[in-house]
């Protein structure tokens, strides 16, 4: 095995160690997942060398891949089944929609750049991951023609939670997204039972926006 791998092998091991486990990542397959999957295949070839420092890299168009941390914690509070379908919005470079394809059942990912669809399509294809349906298009609206979901995450803030989404999503079912401003956010978790439903919050977060009819105007 050459050194530059196996410099990656100890980088992710001491993600999973430093970065989730220390910071309470305790679900095991969200654990498991993060430890089969090689990041680096989500990164520009230029930050290769950072793809498991404890920040977010830029994947160009103005996007980026979130910190492994904040993409740990919104997969272990969507609480994902084997039997799920999980719609993930904003999917960008296609690493958390990878790592949800090891948990659930099928994903559903929508991403607004086609680029960008193009590229994780092609790194999702190159490591078999098959359980996945990726398109572009205006992930505020969510993806009615698929509802309902059991769990929807997205990976950028919006004012507020869309109120379609609720509509396509389960009884039971979790919404995991930033809600704030355009330069800050709040991570928040929606679970909905029947009319009622409950909201958490879980930590101060920095989310590119979401543009689109129920996120934030292009500019």
């Amino acid at each position: 095995m050459a050194s530059h791998e196996k410099n990656l092998i100890a980088a992710r091991g001491k993600m999973l160690r430093d970065q989730l486990r220390a910071r309470g990542i305790d679900h095991p397959g969200v654990l498991e997942a993060f430890s089969a999957l090689p990041r680096e295949r989500f990164v520009p070839p230029e930050h290769t060398e950072d793809a498991y420092a404890d920040r977010p890299l830029p994947i160009g168009y103005g996007q980026t891949i979130s910190q492994p941390y904040i993409v740990a914690l919104m997969v272990q509070a969507l609480d994902p089944r084997p039997d799920y379908r999980i719609l993930d919005i904003g999917a960008g470079s296609g690493y958390q929609t990878a790592i949800l394809a090891g948990l659930v059942s099928h994903v559903y990912a929508i991403e607004r750049i086609e680029k960008l669809t193009e590229k994780a399509t092609a790194v999702l294809a190159s490591l078999n991951v098959t359980n996945v349906t990726m398109c572009t298009g205006d992930g505020s609206m969510g993806m009615p023609a698929e509802a309902p979901f059991d769990g929807i995450i997205c990976g950028a803030g919006g004012p507020d939670v869309p109120e379609c989404w609720g509509d396509q999503l389960t009884d039971g079912g979790r919404i995991v997204m930033p809600v704030g401003g355009p330069h800050s956010q709040v991570l928040v978790a929606v679970e909905k039972h029947g009319d009622r439903i409950r909201r958490r919050e879980l930590c101060g977060v920095r989310f590119v926006k979401l543009i689109g009819k129920e996120g934030w105007p292009e500019d």
